[in-house]
């Protein structure tokens, strides 16, 4: 008997492995690897799977899937600390992007506003699940386009709620669902039951689940709150996808969030995948060469509009020209909640079957653009950069909130005042070492200089923000941001403007550090090698191993990372060689009882080293420790000695001291 499903798994499967295989060879992103295996899979490619209904439910179970994990990573919680971005830079860019797509509907000649609107809701959402990866994989989630990017997202994927609401209401339906009041309280029941199921029914459900230790009950208890959730939200005219986020929101505000998502983090990239493939297989692909000069220009007009809504929105958060032009443009797609829009909107008659066809060939579109235009941000960035427009331009922004310009000489520049630029700028502080501090978050700038800090707003890349802190006078620079493509260009240009200044940069990854060197840093300080060293040091500690030793050691460690010639002095000891050295020595310690042949006399009349072979490395009398004693230091009934040397040797100490004592 013939299985229809599985024979489509292993179809679809099979097809991704050879797509992406593909596309590895020629280095090209996964995402695009899907939406080819699904362009090639479905009905109108090469017609592997023919049933629209299975390619459906297949698309609708991928993106529940896929829309509860990144509900699960979200949080109210970290929707809060960054509800500025938010509030302000997303509700600036949904309501801009939706009133430029009214207008560019009424151009093309929609009738009413309702099928005006509901172009305009389709353009607003960007793509969390492709956005959020790339800003992984680049390590900028923490940057300050990263961050931005994120709370613009987020406030797009809460926005959709009023949205779906309000489709019906479009269609000019009347009664039920559609009246306005019944809209209104439909989302306010909604919030309730968020609410209530946040606060007081996930938490109990998952504190008992989590009792049992079980780990199959814990992941079905997680996988049942997301489907009863998106189930609930179906019976009130909603998505099953956008009941599927909700659940995953009111999974994270539990105390068992982490270890919820760690349960199906390994699906994570099945179920994004299924559904990037899902959504190559809608794509049809006659309609697409049919029409590709439409497609390609709305989809041109789609991307540069969006990127420069985001951009406005950036510059309105008062974000350097750099930063809001890398958000701006990792935005500019078309996301996966427009798809749920769009066939929601297909089934009201808000939108044509040609126009249905034409929204999916420009998001396909966009979406496997993306990884490109991210990639190319950057050098785009530079090109600008040496155009006399752009220079003047940026040089303009950047000068926004820079502050007073004050005379210095000799001084520390810090890029970025995180966790090691307030360390730093304490030890200068404290050294008498003139700094100052350059930071690109404008409530971190503000509540500083408050507190009496040198602090000024800006891009450190650009030259003219690092002109303003007298950079020409400066005589070390230290950059510890977390966007990797920032550091390389602000330590390129301070070292156009000062060639002598020594450049200190703390980057995340070790394979940073060569790129770092070629744009001119004279010592990069990579944290997850610094880690990895302060670890071994300790291990080594542990071991009993001398201070000079481990610092020679880890000497030899870096020196050997960093590829110097002849770093290894000749007769050192590796770390497994001084392990195996010491391994039968050990720390111990003995209290002196009356009568020990030790008692009351000087360490030098013991011979404890010489009779017996073990060192006196101190002596504690009460609440005084004497480390390192020497040869008159005398000893005492009661106190404690702290003793070096081999397990044996000291077995005889202690059998001495006990046998004096009795």
């Amino acid at each position: 008997m013939e299985l229809p499903l599985l024979k489509n798994m292993v179809v679809v499967l099979s097809l991704a492995v050879a797509v992406l295989y593909a596309c590895h060879r020629l280095r090209l992103p996964a995402i695009v690897g899907f939406l080819i295996t699904g362009v090639l899979a479905g009905p109108h490619g090469l017609g592997l799977l023919s049933s629209a209904e299975r390619i459906a439910t297949t698309a609708e179970i991928g993106i529940v899937l896929l829309l509860f994990t990144i509900g699960a990573e979200f949080s109210f919680k970290s929707l809060w600390r960054i509800r500025r971005i938010a509030q302000v830079g997303g509700t600036l860019q949904v309501a801009l992007t939706i009133a430029a797509g009214m207008l560019a509907a009424g151009l093309f000649g929609a009738e009413g506003w309702g099928p005006a609107v509901f172009i305009g809701f389709l353009l607003a959402p960007s793509s969390t699940a492709i956005v959020l990866r790339l800003l992984q994989e680049r390590s900028e989630v923490d940057s300050p386009h990263g961050k931005t990017a994120v709370g613009i997202l987020i406030l797009q994927d809460l926005a959709v709620v009023p949205m779906v609401i309000l489709l019906p209401l479009l269609a000019g339906k009347t009664g039920g669902r559609a009246d306005p009041l019944a809209a209104v309280l439909i989302g306010l029941g909604l919030l309730a039951g968020i609410a209530v199921l946040a606060r007081w029914v996930v938490p109990f459900l998952l504190y008992q689940v989590s009792r049992t230790r079980n780990r199959e009950i814990f992941l079905f208890a997680v996988l049942i709150i997301c489907f009863f959730v998106a189930w609930l939200t179906s019976l009130a005219g909603l998505s099953l996808a956008l009941g599927a986020f909700l659940a995953g929101l009111i999974i994270s505000e539990s105390e068992y969030s982490h270890h919820a998502l760690g349960s199906v983090m390994p699906f994570r990239d099945v179920f994004s995948s299924f559904f990037f493939i899902s959504v190559g297989m809608l794509l049809d692909v006659p309609f697409l060469s049919a029409n590709l000069g439409m497609t390609l220009l709305v989809t041109a007009g789609v991307f540069a509009g969006k990127a420069l809504i985001c951009a406005f929105a950036g510059w309105v958060l008062r974000l350097p020209l750099r930063a809001a032009v890398l958000a701006a443009l990792a935005l500019a797609q078309i996301g996966e909640f427009s798809f749920i829009l769009a066939r929601t909107g297909l089934g009201e008659g808000l939108i044509s079957e040609p126009g249905y066809q034409l929204f999916l060939a420009v998001s396909i579109i966009t979406m496997a653009a993306t990884p490109f235009v991210v990639a190319g941000t950057p050098l785009l960035i530079d090109r600008l950069g040496t155009m006399s427009m752009f220079a003047r331009m940026a040089r303009a922004l950047q000068y926004r909130g820079l502050g007073a310009r004050e005379h210095l000489k000799n001084h520390t520049i810090i890029v970025g005042f995180g966790i090691t630029g307030r360390n730093v700028a304490k030890a200068s502080k404290v050294a008498g070492v003139p700094y100052t501090i350059i930071e690109m978050n404008p409530d971190t700038v503000r509540r500083e200089r408050r507190l009496g800090e040198p602090i000024h707003y800006g891009d450190a890349s650009n030259e003219a923000v690092l002109l303003h802190v007298h950079v020409r006078d400066a005589r070390v620079i230290l950059v510890a941001i977390p966007d990797p493509v920032a550091t390389r260009r602000t330590v390129a240009a301070a070292k156009r403007l000062n060639p002598r200044i020594q450049a200190v940069v703390r980057t995340q990854y070790v394979q940073e550090i060569e790129a770092l060197v070629e744009a001119g840093a004279d010592e990069v300080v990579p944290a997850e090698f610094e880690t990895a060293v302060e670890i071994f040091a300790r291990i080594l500690a542990k071991y009993l191993i001398p201070r000079n030793e481990i610092e020679r050691l880890v000497a030899e460690v870096r020196a050997e990372r960093s590829a110097v010639p002849g770093s290894r002095p000749d007769g050192a000891l590796s770390a497994r060689d001084v392990a195996a050295y010491f391994s039968d020595t050990e720390i111990a310690s003995l209290r002196v009882e009356p009568g020990a042949p030790v008692a009351g006399k000087p360490l030098g009349e013991s011979n404890l080293r010489r009779r017996l072979g073990v060192t006196v490395i101190a002596i504690r009398r009460g609440a005084e420790v004497l480390t390192n004693p020497d040869a008159g230091s005398s000893v005492q009934p009661g106190d404690i000695l702290v003793l070096l040397g081999t397990s044996e040797n000291v077995r005889k100490v202690f059998a001495e001291n006990a046998g004096g004592g009795a």
